[in-house]
């Protein structure tokens, strides 16, 4: 008997209402099949989250969102959707972090107090909260996203419209190792998420590294007012977007904007992830 496809928004602080809203507009244009539907939930318990097959963490504030989950007891829950690896053949079921999202989902998040912050992980990358400065910093810019397409007519893609509230970074991308990232702890200020070991305990042989998705021209670039201030041009850029398995993160909001494309590529992952189970 098939059944629809369910995803879940977090729904305990943030911007999860603005997901939905592109969810639905993205739907349409990813067909699933005869007599079978997207379904599109609220995740504020561990109940709900047990209906999912893929999960959207939203943008808003971490350490809240974190705080309400263990007190609702959905930290952990949480953890075990995201890292548990189900089998050999499988990844991790689809999840997509935005802004607070990819923080929670990352395995070391620094400039951040002991005790301060929970995480979920599940991207082996170090975050680098809040690093494009105070609320009153926040800024859009046009990004490149090739994972996009399709390409128009001269051969390009449209640029995508980033909206950078509060935005972590990713700082670093980290070996995929078995166990918790331990040297981690050894950096000031940094939280490291707790380790999930999947069935058998060979997470090298199941997880993939991590891809750079996106990257923004670093800051100087972008603000090409404070050049002098910032010390010449840093050429290689901040790393914006990035994918390990079927475990997404943006630092981005692409929920706050009007287009759905990331919405549909991102529903298209979850399609194709559900039916290789299927088959299996």
């Amino acid at each position: 008997m098939t059944r629809n496809i369910v995803v879940g928004v977090l729904a305990l602080q943030g911007a999860f209402n603005e997901h939905f809203k592109l969810l639905r507009k993205a739907s349409p244009e990813i067909a699933i099949g005869q007599d079978r539907n997207w379904e599109f939930v609220e995740v504020r318990t561990a109940q709900n989250l047990d209906r999912c097959d893929a999960l959207i963490i939203p943008g808003g504030e971490s350490t809240t969102v974190s705080l309400v989950a263990a007190r609702s007891n959905l930290l952990e829950p949480l953890r075990d959707f995201v890292k548990q690896v189900q089998n050999f053949s499988l990844r991790r079921r689809p999840t997509w972090g935005t802004c607070a999202g990819l923080i929670l989902l990352a395995e070391s998040a620094n400039r951040t107090k002991q005790g301060g912050q929970e995480l979920i992980g599940g991207l082996d990358v170090r975050v680098n909260r809040n690093y494009f400065g105070r609320q009153t910093e926040s800024f859009e810019a046009e990004l490149a996203l090739p994972f996009l397409g399709p390409k128009d007519s001269i051969g390009d893609i449209k640029p995508f419209n980033g909206i950078f509230i509060r935005a972590p970074v990713v700082e670093k991308v980290l070996p995929v190792i078995r166990g918790e990232q331990a040297s981690e702890r050894a950096i000031d200020e940094t939280v490291v998420a707790p380790s999930r070991s999947p069935e058998g305990g060979m997470m090298e042989h199941v997880l993939r590294p991590v891809e750079v998705m996106a990257t923004l021209p670093g800051r100087s670039r972008t603000f090409r007012d404070n050049v002098a201030a910032m010390g010449g041009e840093d050429e290689v850029g901040d790393i914006i977007a990035v994918k390990q398995g079927n475990v997404f993160g943006t630092s981005f909001h692409p929920e706050l904007t009007e287009d759905a494309r990331i919405h549909v590529w991102w529903l298209q992952q979850v399609k194709d992830m559900t039916q290789r189970q299927e088959r299996t």
